[in-house]
């Protein structure tokens, strides 16, 4: 049985406001960019230059948001353009890959800042660190069950801390400039480089910063919901991308107005050690701060991990169980669930610095392939209403980087991007197999349906409209019995 349900459209559950874009990966990313970079003036460079990367990209997002109105961002787009097997692809990778990973580095972020000022002269335990980030992922996952008006304030309270960390390390480190301690910022000594430049450890210096940008196509999983996408898309792009790029730009500029390249390379938890250097008897605030704004970012990832998952299960790519929300309280429990299970097991078995790269890669991946749909979709149907349309320059600018960064990435950390790829293309046999061959033994459809009605019964779940098509996948086997 497949109750109908029509949820309030003004439901916070429908609404819930992204504030994504100025992530937690600020406080995660910069270790890794210098790493690889080498010197300071090469990493402040990458912070700078993919902030540019970023506004290329978000201005083709803006494009396919308005020609194809569809929540569900990128899959939705890639899935129009390109037909069931590259959209699914894309679903498959950022249901088993992109936000799981998102999510454990964003956990572990958390539980390192928590715990560190409790081991200042070592590394927290592994098993500590894993312990308390499983404690965060399951509390937010059953938040995010129980009341979307509780994950909503959640996001609302937790961003202060994300603000407030930002805002208190770029004072200190202007205040610490204005008195003259800038020695690692000198042009001579920036581009001292600690190792020899390379152009794959440069890319894999863009994609430990792309994690920190992560987010920016945000907007386009609920184009749907957006009041005047021709105007906001553009504007928000205008305002945000800038904006984002000059705080995270100051905010590596006054890490090393305080700490030297090595020292920065030695932490474990930048901010926290910035803020032992700075402010003496309120260091503490430092990781209380970084601590609620990771806190903050793992509800906004779980939420949006949701949201996609329902676009997929409504296509028919993903099990039907998975489209369904809670009966009284409207939250997508099954949903959540899958993200959460997924999320463990990477913790479980994932260091922080690979899975960045790893993440990273996966994403730029599907960014290519959706703005390269652009491109072809500009072709395939020219005569398309496009209320924004971006110069041809700008996917072509954005496809070139694109592929020099996959390129280079790929030589330099294979197994690292090669496995990412490898279980990308494993969704090729799941796709014939679940989605395409249509024909099943009715065995199977029983299976499905039973296991569906079984889920629905233990979560207390339903679709989220009264259309009765949305049932017809499932019950079509009825009709041939």
């Amino acid at each position: 049985m497949y109750l109908p349900l029509t949820p309030d459209p003004g439901f916070p559950y429908f609404h819930m406001p992204k504030r994504n874009i100025i992530g937690s990966g600020i406080f995660i990313s910069p270790k890794g960019v210098l790493e690889h970079a080498g010197s300071v003036g090469l990493s402040l460079i990458v912070w700078v230059c993919g902030g540019g990367i970023c506004a290329l990209g978000s201005m083709c997002y803006a494009e396919l948001g308005v020609t194809i109105p569809k929540s569900g961002g990128d899959y939705s787009y890639v899935t129009e353009i390109f037909g069931g097997l590259v959209g699914f692809l894309l679903l498959w990778s950022a249901v088993l890959i992109m936000y799981p990973t998102t999510l454990a580095v964003i956990a572990l972020t958390f539980s390192n800042y928590v715990l560190q000022p409790a081991f200042q002269n070592c590394l927290p335990p592994y098993i500590a660190t894993r312990l308390l980030a499983t404690i965060c992922i399951l509390f937010l996952t059953w938040v995010n069950c129980s009341s979307v008006r509780w994950a909503t304030r959640i996001q609302d309270v937790f961003t202060v801390g994300k603000l407030l960390a930002l805002a208190l390390i770029i004072v200190v480190g202007l205040v610490q400039i204005c008195r003259g301690h800038y020695d690692a910022l000198r042009p001579s000594v920036a581009f001292e480089f600690s190792q020899d430049p390379s152009v794959g450890q440069i890319a894999l210096a863009f994609l430990q910063a792309s994690f920190a940008y992560s987010g920016w196509n945000f907007l386009n999983y609920v184009t749907e919901e957006v009041v005047e996408p021709r105007k906001n898309l553009p504007r928000a792009i205008y305002i945000s991308i800038p904006l984002v790029t000059l705080v995270y730009a100051m905010t590596n500029i006054a890490y090393f107005s305080s700490m030297t390249p090595q020292e920065l390379l030695a932490s474990n938890a930048v901010a926290v050690t910035f803020g032992e250097k700075l402010l003496g008897m309120f260091s503490w605030v430092m990781p209380i701060s970084v601590a609620l704004s990771t806190f903050g970012g793992i509800n906004g990832y779980l939420f949006t991990s949701s949201r996609l998952c329902f676009s997929g299960a409504r296509e028919g790519h993903l099990p039907y169980l998975l489209a369904m929300i809670h009966l009284k309280n409207c939250t997508p429990i099954p949903a959540l669930l899958v993200c959460c299970i997924a999320t463990i097991f990477i913790l479980c078995i994932g260091e922080t610095h690979n899975l960045i790269n790893y993440v990273s890669f996966i994403n730029y991946l599907s960014y290519g392939v959706t703005i390269a749909g652009l491109l072809y979709l500009r072709k395939k149907r020219p005569n398309l209403a496009r209320p924004i349309k971006v110069n041809r320059l700008i996917p072509v600018t954005y496809l070139i980087f694109w592929a020099v960064l996959l390129g280079f990435s790929l030589y330099s950390e294979p197994v690292v991007c090669g496995l990412g790829m490898v279980i990308m293309l494993t969704g090729v046999p799941v796709y014939f197999v679940g989605v395409q061959w249509k024909n099943k033994p009715k065995w199977i459809y029983r299976l499905v349906e039973r296991v569906t009605y079984m889920g629905q019964k233990v979560c207390y779940v339903v679709f989220p409209q009264g259309d009765p098509s949305e049932t017809e996948p499932l019950t079509a086997s009825k009709a041939t019995d």
